[in-house]
């Protein structure tokens, strides 16, 4: 499979960057592996790529977080609470509003992104996904706006790339599946949290019908 130019598809497309952060790099808060080397690689595609709709989601948490660890007395990071029904894993304080680990990373080149999707603003509920926030206590998962904005601009097929592949990357491909764009996860554009969730991940995604591809050989449009 060779790349096309999507912007010359019937089929628009959009491609989603995911919480390219320092906070999720190496010496940030919730550092994922090799996260910073997805940079590069990433500003390539996105010029490879000219033209194309491109939208960053950006975790944007206020202080005192119900995801954060420390506001939750005798809990440490990585603990599992239950939350609204649901377990809650409990992270480092990270991407706090307003801090140098919560803005888009400043190695990439963003002019040709269209719009920022800011995710976990609200301090009682935790958003992995850029399509919509985790459930809240009505049992609710609000949508982030991003689903309207793509649909007012006629996308059909969404790219998905950034971090991280086992929770941020994959909810919002799942969510774009299943809120029927065709979508596409670009495995070797992301990184884990835990490289052990690599087999689940694949078959999390395949099930929710989200094509799995590499970067270098994107499926035709």
């Amino acid at each position: 499979m060779t790349i096309r130019d999507p912007t010359q598809s019937p089929n628009r497309a959009a491609l989603v960057i995911v919480d390219l952060q320092p906070d999720f790099m190496p010496g940030g808060a919730l550092p994922v592996a090799e996260g910073d080397q997805l940079i590069a690689p990433i500003g390539d595609l996105l010029r490879k790529l000219g033209g194309i709709l491109a939208v960053a989601t950006q975790d944007w948490h206020p202080p005192g977080h119900v995801s954060f660890a420390s506001s939750h007395s005798g809990r440490g990071p990585g603990d599992v609470m239950e939350l609204y029904g649901r377990d809650q894993i409990l992270w480092p304080d990270h991407c706090i509003q307003g801090t140098a680990g919560a803005e888009l990373h400043p190695r990439m080149d963003w002019r040709a992104v269209s719009a920022i999707i800011r995710k976990g603003t609200d301090s009682a509920s935790d958003s992995y996904s850029g399509f919509r926030n985790n459930w809240n206590a009505e049992g609710d998962r609000p949508s982030t706006g991003l689903e309207g904005y793509l649909r007012e601009r006629e996308v059909e097929t969404v790219l998905v790339c950034g971090l991280a592949r086992d929770f941020c990357v994959k909810w919002t491909a799942e969510d774009a599946a299943a809120a029927g764009f065709r979508t596409v996860f670009l495995w070797d554009l992301t990184r884990p949290v835990d490289a052990g969730s690599d087999e689940r991940v694949r078959q999390d995604l395949l099930g929710a019908g989200v094509v799995m591809a590499e970067s270098t050989a994107l499926p035709s449009f």
